[in-house]
């Protein structure tokens, strides 16, 4: 069923094949291709652009997150792509939201009616709290940026931010994209690091595997995983609390194969208890050994901090991943800025700041 939207264009339920594993069709690869380009157009950068083939196993709903999706269509071609992750983990209360529009189609209206469309389906589905991330540009002269109320960041006041102003969205955060570009001096300054954090932390070994995790360490992992969700800064986006379980982790692990990625996990484990306390890790897709690098999730136990183990699982981790990847040109990751620990690391090895990125709420009644 398609719905009227401003200026001739039309919104659609966008259907997928019954399986991941069926193949793309020509409506998933031109999706595909759209998304690419707004990305594009918005951050003037390709590292998150996915294949039809990588994008099609992040569109179907797990026991994790109910998804959907919409296209935009105009003058009989996708000129949108609109989005729904409705969260489980909180019985559905939260979602994630998108609508990313072309520029050539920007100014008409569609993106609020779009938006409102979305809105709709989330408030009908029992969801209370709509999050939103956007990359920021200065568009114009003249503009205050918008702060944080972390009190840590801006983003400047572009389009983007001031149309997710206007429909109701507030900024809760600013996050920072960081990359790390290999050059002959990288791997020497990166053992360098690694050794220093060794030195402080005897009690712990370094630990490295590829999905899927060795069943000795799925417990660990999981837990690890499931206190990303608490214990990384969220400001006041209320994100709730993941539970994560073997299958949890094999759902997570699946979605990677199925999308042709390969990941590495880089752990510190206690000597004494056999605890994993501190992982990192690195993924990136197969099918092209030259693409960029994304760092994942990293995170040190509470009861594990002040022993250097974030350096020491980055570190570590990176260097692995260029003995088995070094084509991979750079490595980019995201940070909340009031998320000093981990930015500091970061800086030591080497990244640098690329763009910042909004993170927006809107409590919907």
């Amino acid at each position: 069923m398609s719905i009227p939207l401003p200026a001739g264009a039309t919104l659609h339920p966008l259907e997928l094949p019954a399986r991941a594993d069926a193949g793309t069709s020509p409506l998933i690869r031109e999706y595909a291709a759209v998304r690419n380009a707004t990305i594009l157009e918005s951050t003037g950068r390709d590292d998150d652009a996915l294949t039809a083939e990588e994008l099609l196993p992040t569109l179907y709903t797990t026991p994790d997150q109910e998804r959907r999706q919409w296209y935009v269509e105009l003058d009989g071609r996708i000129v949108g792509c609109c989005a729904l992750d409705i969260l489980k983990d909180d019985g559905g209360r939260m979602a994630l939201a998108i609508v990313a529009l072309l520029d050539e189609v920007a100014g008409r209206g569609i993106g609020s009616a779009a938006y409102a469309h979305v809105e709709r389906i989330a408030r009908d589905a029992g969801v209370r709290s709509l999050l939103h991330w956007s990359e920021h540009h200065d568009d114009g002269p003249g503009r205050t940026p918008l702060a944080s109320p972390t009190g840590f960041g801006t983003v400047p006041a572009d389009r983007s931010a001031r149309f997710l102003a206007a429909n109701g969205y507030r900024l809760e955060q600013v996050e920072r994209a960081s990359a790390l570009v290999w050059t002959d001096g990288t791997a020497a300054h990166l053992s360098a690091l690694r050794d220093e954090a060794a030195r402080h932390a005897t009690e712990y070994r370094v630990v490295q595997w590829t999905l899927p995790t060795p069943s000795e360490w799925v417990e660990g992992y999981a837990w690890m995983k499931s206190r990303m969700s608490t214990d990384v800064p969220d400001a006041d986006l209320g994100l709730p609390e993941e539970v994560w379980d073997a299958d949890r982790v094999a759902r997570h692990e699946e979605r990677y194969a199925q999308k042709g990625w390969t990941v590495l996990v880089t752990a510190a484990q206690h000597v004494g208890t056999g605890e994993l306390c501190a992982f990192n890790e690195l993924a990136m897709t197969a099918a092209n050994p030259a693409s960029a690098t994304h760092q994942h999730d990293t995170l040190v136990l509470a009861d594990h901090r002040g022993h250097r183990l974030g350096m020491l699982v980055k570190t570590a981790g990176l260097l692995g991943w260029r003995q088995r990847h070094p084509l991979s040109p750079k490595v980019i990751t995201y940070n909340a800025e009031e998320n000093r620990p981990m930015l500091s690391i970061n800086e030591a090895i080497g990244f640098t700041p690329v763009a910042y990125e909004g993170a927006w709420k809107k409590d919907l009644t």
